[in-house]
């Protein structure tokens, strides 16, 4: 498909970026975004929450300031009560509150299959514009949230899954990398992206792809949500994983003492998950205390970037 040339145009279709990017002076740049999906949990509340802290997220990710929002909803009217659209609504409604985020409008149509979303306009300088490669060697890497939401959302449509890893999955996907996102703008960072629907390696993957580093990733250092690994070793993963495992085992050099259900993990696809950020070794501790102290508890370094193997990540 061509794609339109344009001088201002920062990030688009041509990389695989969280979010597009237009510049519209030399002091101000708008990003945007949008995400939408089916529900992942049975709280219409909580879905709504979560549809609009993982579309933020790509903002986020950007280093950018989310400003507006417009809803999109896909609603089946002739089978379920609007009772469950207002409280989708209001869950959103009280994220992008919590954001800083005003809601400008939105569009609904009629569909067999629910879905919510959001479209997200947020602003930025031009030269402070954050991109998924950039990464340098001798980076750390920090992960902000933990893995495993996605085997626990599967365990959790065949009743598997313990309350506590339920409500420690809702608890991160909920939470906004709005703190993560303020705090790591006060440091040189090289690249960041946000944990999505490929899974940590994947999106890992996508930073080093064509670029002359690669990374080493800790496995023992990646937090993730306890009961996870163990409902993986149960058969309980979502498909994705293995999607995801598939498309990008030729970039990995996984050590073979790792043990399967963590490999899942790694791969697991997340929803709304943290943000994934190369940051220069001088400033990793010091980001990651002040994460901590502002309550973004589960910020780990797991990795740092090296100059070989180029392209590549090795797992250990």
């Amino acid at each position: 498909m061509p794609l339109a040339s344009d001088p201002n145009l920062i990030a688009g279709l041509e990389r695989s970026e969280d979010a597009g990017v237009y510049k519209l002076s030399e002091e101000l740049a708008i990003v945007q975004t949008l995400d939408f999906f089916t529900p992942i949990v049975d709280d219409p509340y909580q879905f709504g929450q979560i549809a609009v802290t993982n579309a933020l997220s790509d903002v986020y990710a950007m280093g950018a300031t989310p400003l507006t929002g417009m809803n999109i909803v896909c609603f089946p009217v002739k089978t379920m009560d609007m009772s469950v659209l207002r409280e989708i609504l209001r869950g959103g409604l009280d994220k992008m509150h919590e954001a800083g985020v005003v809601l400008v409008g939105g569009h609904s149509v009629e569909d067999n299959e629910l879905k919510y979303g959001l479209s997200v306009t947020g602003v930025i300088h031009p030269s402070r514009v954050l991109f998924n490669t950039g990464c340098q060697p001798g980076d750390k890497l920090i992960l902000t949230k933990p893995l495993g939401v996605g085997i626990i959302n599967t365990a959790v449509k065949g009743q598997e899954a313990s309350q506590e890893s339920v409500d420690a999955a809702v608890r991160s996907m909920t939470t906004l990398n709005k703190t993560a996102a303020l705090l790591m703008q006060t440091v040189p960072v090289s690249a960041c992206t946000d944990v999505t629907g490929f899974g940590l390696l994947g999106h890992a993957c996508e930073m080093i792809e064509n670029q002359d580093v690669g990374m080493v990733i800790d496995s023992a250092a990646v937090p993730f949500i306890a009961e996870a690994t163990d409902l993986a070793e149960w058969g309980l993963i979502p498909g994705g994983m293995y999607r995801n495992q598939e498309y990008r085992s030729h970039m990995i050099d996984m050590d073979e003492g790792i043990p399967v259900p963590l490999q899942a993990v790694l791969f697991d696809p997340q929803t709304s998950g943290g943000l994934l950020i190369s940051v220069p070794a001088g400033s990793a501790d010091a980001l990651l205390a002040a994460m901590h102290e502002e309550g973004v508890a589960d910020a780990a370094i797991i990795g740092e970037v090296r100059p070989e193997p180029k392209g590549r990540i090795v797992v250990r």
